[in-house]
């Protein structure tokens, strides 16, 4: 089973990812994490993605999707995977493509922006023990305070509202563009985040036959 999660900031992409992944005994594979690991293992990609990260430029795509390709030949990709922020553009999905690297669904998780505003922009971390909170969704005990270690919560600077807008326009003009790419390959499949967890991942299941 191989899979892409899309959807703006705040959908819950990574929590449904995490939960897919347990249930179906798969990896979930992030760009971050490859990128470090071929760095480590001293590949010849990672070898060229450290060149560029060294020179502080971003990694282009040709060594992004080389990374990929290494990364899911390994054995434990063998029964499928969640690729996890790649592709983020029309180009990184048609490299990938390219590249012989196909998917059985393309999830969608629907999530409007005004919902995003209020779920990321209500987020409160404690910078101690990093436990994580929500003014409405999952107040802490004590307003401010929080509940594991008693410091006070703060707001971190990508759940702000002028980062959450930056965050939402670049998803609308660069990754949203992936629903119709993957749509005329008959791969997309949208699931409506009604908030639930739980009835999120039912809906994820049943799409997956699972």
């Amino acid at each position: 089973m191989k899979l892409i999660f899309l959807g703006p900031p705040g959908a819950g992409k990574g929590t449904q990812a995490a939960i897919v992944c347990k249930k179906l005994d798969i990896p979930s594979i992030s760009t971050g994490d490859m990128l470090r690991s071929a760095i480590k293992e001293g590949t010849e990609v990672g070898k060229q993605a450290q060149s560029y990260m060294d020179a502080g430029k971003l990694v282009p795509n040709e060594v992004v999707i080389g990374i990929v390709v290494e990364r899911v030949a390994k054995p434990d990709c063998a029964k499928g995977y969640i690729l996890d922020g790649v592709p983020r553009t029309i180009a990184q999905a048609e490299a990938l493509e390219k590249a012989g690297i196909r998917f059985d669904h393309v999830i969608s998780i629907e999530t409007a922006d005004e919902v995003v505003m209020g779920r990321l922009s209500g987020r409160r971390v404690c910078p101690g023990c990093g436990a994580t909170f929500h003014v409405t969704g999952n107040p802490p005990k004590q307003e401010g305070i929080c509940d594991a270690c008693g410091q006070a919560l703060v707001q971190r600077k990508d759940d702000t509202a002028e980062t959450i807008q930056n965050r939402l326009a670049v998803y609308h003009q660069e990754t949203e563009p992936l629903k119709a790419f993957y749509e005329q390959r008959g791969l997309l499949r949208k699931v409506a985040d009604d908030g639930g967890i739980e009835s999120t991942n039912n809906a994820i299941m049943a799409i997956l036959g699972k």
